[in-house]
């Protein structure tokens, strides 16, 4: 669906520029976007290979078991349904991991893998379940400690102080991520009072 979006934008784009008289502006500022996507995009291998090579190494090294090990308190806490030695809790944490450290490229392919192991443990397979909502919360606020995605892209736009976002993203990440987990657990906890009602005024139906 997005291809044609995007074919669609530059069509228009193009008919409106050969309209105006001014199409020779908009191949050269067809070329410059590409030159600068291809710069960016380079300028973005080093950071995210280096996080991605670090992350490969402590996954490797049993360090990422270690942490999930010291943070499963937690994750019991805002995954209550997930049973202890599911893969769902490894496949989580590698995923906050990642995003904490700023990696949102590596930490998709983390998060379709924990979203894919808790649809196993969701008894409603067509409706999303409360682990899986309080994960999509965690995964979107995503707290950073290094936004080393951002801190490129500055870089990259030749920021003078490309890591000054820092504090406001610690600040905004945290805020989100605090509001969403206590929505996700008032709401849950509502739903699931609906839910025991429902159940009473159907057995008393049945009686």
């Amino acid at each position: 669906m997005l291809n044609y979006v995007w074919m669609g934008m530059l069509l228009i784009g193009f008919i409106i520029g050969g309209l105006n008289g001014r199409l020779e502006e908009v191949t050269q500022a067809a070329f410059n976007s590409s030159k600068s996507a291809v710069e960016l995009s380079i300028g973005l291998i080093g950071v995210l290979c280096l996080w991605t090579g670090l992350m490969g190494v402590a996954e490797k090294s049993g360090l990422l078991n270690k942490l999930a090990y010291l943070v499963s308190p937690i994750i019991r806490l805002l995954f209550p349904q997930i049973p202890k030695k599911s893969p769902a809790i490894g496949a989580i944490v590698m995923n906050m991991a990642a995003n904490f450290f700023g990696l949102g490229n590596a930490a998709t392919p983390l998060g379709l893998k924990a979203m894919s192991e808790l649809q196993k443990h969701n008894t409603v397979k067509d409706t999303a379940s409360d682990s899986m909502i309080m994960f999509l919360i965690l995964n979107a606020s995503a707290i950073q400690l290094v936004p080393a995605t951002i801190i490129a892209l500055r870089a990259s736009a030749g920021s003078t102080n490309p890591a000054e976002v820092i504090v406001p993203i610690w600040m905004a990440s945290v805020a989100a991520a605090t509001t969403g987990i206590i929505a996700v657990k008032l709401l849950g906890k509502k739903t699931d009072s609906h839910k025991r009602k429902m159940r009473l005024k159907n057995r008393r139906n049945n009686c």
